[in-house]
This record gives C-alpha cells, structure tokens and sequence, in this order.
C-alpha cells in the first residue's frame, strides 16, 4: 500500500476519528516502529510498518461496519471517558469490530448517532466544507423573535467565529417552546451557545436525523446496522465511492 498519513492510519484502523488522532499523535502516544512520533504529517505503511496508540499494535479492519444509534442521555460520545463515566460504546458491545462515534452529543443530550470504523467517511461526514445536514429537536425556557430567529438563520457569533447559515422552525408553541433545528457544522456544544447567544437555555435536546437517516424504529440505547444500500448513499452524499463491506 502508498504511505499514508498517520492520524489517517489511525482513523482508518477504527481507533478514532481523524481529528483525534491528531491529538494522540501530539500528545506522544503513538509510535511507528517503535519510535514514538509528535508531529504531524508523519506518514507510514500499516501493511509493512508497526504501529502502535497507547501501546496496542494496529491492524487493518477485517470488514467495515456502520451503526446508528439512538444515544440515551447521560452517557458521553466518546470511546473512552478518563472520568469514568459511562459512554455510548456500552450500547454497541459485540458488534465484531473497533468503531467509534461519527461527532459528538454531549451528555445531556439524545439521539441519532452514527459509529463506524470507515474513518474516511467519517471524516468528510464531520467535515463543515461537505455540508452534510443535521437536524434536532430543540426545547428551550423561552421563544426567539422573529428576527432572532432570522439572526439565528444567518448565523451568529461564537468564540470569534461566525455560525454557518442554519435552519430553524418552531414546531410547537408554547411557554418552553420546540424548535426544528439543521445545522451544517458541528461546534461543540453549538446549538446551546446559540441559543445562549439570544439569553435562552435549551432544557431538551435531541438529534433526529443525520443527512437521511433517522431514528424509525431504533428506541433509545438501540442500535441497527445501516444496510448496504444505505452505505452507499451516505458515501456518495461525501464524494465517496463503493459501498463499503457492510
């Protein structure tokens, strides 16, 4: 196989996203034939080369495999937690392969999440230049103006930097109302700052659909397998082609 570069090895192997393993790699926990690399653009072979995270030596995946789960809340989206609470991986236990969360839900927050060990696609699919859609269910203590709302739309300003343009529809008044939320980024956090932005908390909120896939028939802590129909769709949706393993 060509060179690769690490943190994509790493992702492609099912470890991590590739974003993470750029951290990994920073933080000194990766070594290449037993050196131990902390820069990135280093680029290797896993066919030939001995590559290790934290220890564990990589391997090629046997057959890629993707999964959509309907996170409950109060777990985090993540494969490890160094606090020691309880993540999304305890829900997709014996599924035959390392995968790990496409994004993020934070803890309180529920929904559709996709795991995979396809770490291409999962990069394009988290990348804001694909604009892949992502929808929520938003409750909040209190309703946005209508030119909040169209502030909201445009995108606001968050840690310096302004949101893409999103969509967003009220579903149900009331005094805490529900808002339709689609985002085409995924800043941490994103819809609570934006919401923050106006002086409203979001008190519920829950991920509904990821470009289109959603949540029929999975209940929460559940988890199906994405057919291969479905794969390949997501995939061409990204600018990839093939249709994957599973």
């Amino acid at each position: 196989m060509p060179l690769e570069r690490l943190q994509k090895i790493i992702s492609r192997a099912g470890v991590t996203s590739r974003r993470k393993a750029e951290q990994l790699i920073l933080e000194g926990r990766v070594t290449v034939n037993g050196r131990t690399v902390t820069q990135l653009g280093e680029k290797a072979d896993l066919e030939r080369d001995h590559i290790k995270v934290d220890g564990r030596l990589l391997h090629p995946p046997k057959r890629l495999v993707y999964l959509l789960l309907n996170k409950p809340k109060n777990c985090v989206t993540t494969v490890f937690d160094p606090q020691g609470r309880e993540t999304v991986m305890k829900f997709v236990r014996g599924v035959g392969e390392r995968v790990y969360p496409v994004g993020r839900l934070d803890y309180h927050s529920e929904g559709l999440l996709l795991l995979t060990n396809d770490g291409e696609l999962a990069n394009r699919i988290t990348s804001p230049r694909r604009h892949v859609e992502k929808t929520y269910l938003v409750k909040a203590n209190g309703t946005l103006t209508p030119e909040q709302m169209e502030a909201f739309r445009n995108g606001v300003p968050l840690h310096g930097r302004r949101t893409a343009p999103a969509k967003i529809k009220l579903v149900r008044k009331a005094q805490n109302p529900w808002y339709e939320v689609t985002l085409i980024e995924g800043r941490q956090n994103q819809i609570r700052e934006m919401f923050k932005h106006f002086g409203l908390l979001v008190e519920k909120l829950k991920r509904v659909k990821l470009a289109f896939l959603d949540l029929e028939g999975i209940p929460p802590g559940k988890f199906r397998r994405l057919t291969p129909g479905e794969v390949l769709r997501l995939r061409r949706l990204v600018g990839l082609e093939g249709a994957g393993d599973e």
